[in-house]
């Protein structure tokens, strides 16, 4: 079959992500944060891409997520979605551009929408930001909500262990995740709580579940692609499964190249003009 007949990937949509929780197939996400990993990514076949706000930890080098801004991420979330042509693209909304302010979330995410073209945003929280999530919705613009861990408020809790373990906040995640539901989120991520938990908030909500270390009962998977790949070095959570080891595989072959050039061996004769 020649190029010019061979038919397009069908775009991933909000409601792809719903018809895929009916049929029972598993929805798989991935971070991406530039034109070039995004274009590898998607052209892999992958679900849905998150323009993560762990932009500013993988591409910043910061300790958290908070000090990334909404002109960075829409920066990155740009250069993503210049990429892709199948997968949907959704962008966090970063720390401070929706917390207690319903209309500045709104305003945020219409920037996002407008400037980037992505498919949809992601919130982290449940009952205390309900205000900001209508606004949003009311636009007409798609939200993911984030339950479990939320890094945006790694300060309040002190720490990134499992989330969710006692019963009372273990409720809570529960009644916080029918809570966005039915506001009409399309889609929650469940971050690093017990399997059981997800398990059971995956069975009793009718909208896709999508999981980072919270066990294979949700919907979905989402990993961050540098630590998948093995790019990030010194992170090993339980959840996280290296597929590569590029850290190695690139420090070799820069010091290969460095080798070359100061031996003279780079360019040789065949390299040059």
């Amino acid at each position: 079959m020649s190029a010019a007949n061979q038919i397009a990937p069908k775009k991933v949509t909000t409601y792809s992500f719903g018809e895929m929780k009916q049929r029972g197939e598993k929805i798989a996400m991935l971070t991406s944060y530039d034109y070039s990993m995004a274009r590898i990514v998607d052209g892999a076949g992958i679900d849905a891409i998150l323009v993560g706000d762990s932009a500013s930890n993988v591409m910043a080098g910061f300790d958290t997520t908070l000090p990334i801004t909404l002109d960075q991420m829409i920066y990155h979330a740009q250069s993503v979605k210049r990429a892709v042509s199948r997968a949907l693209v959704v962008v966090d909304l970063p720390f401070g551009t929706y917390q207690g302010n319903s209309k500045l979330a709104l305003a945020s995410a219409i920037r996002i929408m407008k400037e980037t073209g992505a498919d949809a945003i992601k919130i982290e929280g449940g009952e205390e930001i309900l205000e900001s999530v209508e606004r949003i919705l009311s636009a007409g613009i798609p939200i993911m909500g984030h339950l479990g861990l939320t890094p945006q408020s790694i300060h309040k809790f002190g720490t990134y262990t499992v989330r969710a373990k006692e019963e009372a906040e273990a409720e809570k995640l529960v009644k916080d995740a029918h809570i966005l539901e039915k506001a009409g989120c399309f889609a929650v991520v469940l971050e690093k709580i017990p399997a059981a938990l997800a398990t059971r908030v995956t069975k009793e909500l009718s909208i896709p579940t999508i999981g980072i270390g919270a066990g294979n009962g949700t919907d979905g998977q989402v990993l961050v692609a540098h630590d998948m790949l093995g790019i990030t070095n010194g992170f090993s959570p339980r959840f996280l499964r290296r597929y590569l080891h590029l850290y190695d595989d690139i420090s070799n072959a820069i010091s290969s190249y460095v080798d070359d050039v100061k031996n003279v061996d780079f360019p040789n004769e065949k390299e040059q003009y």
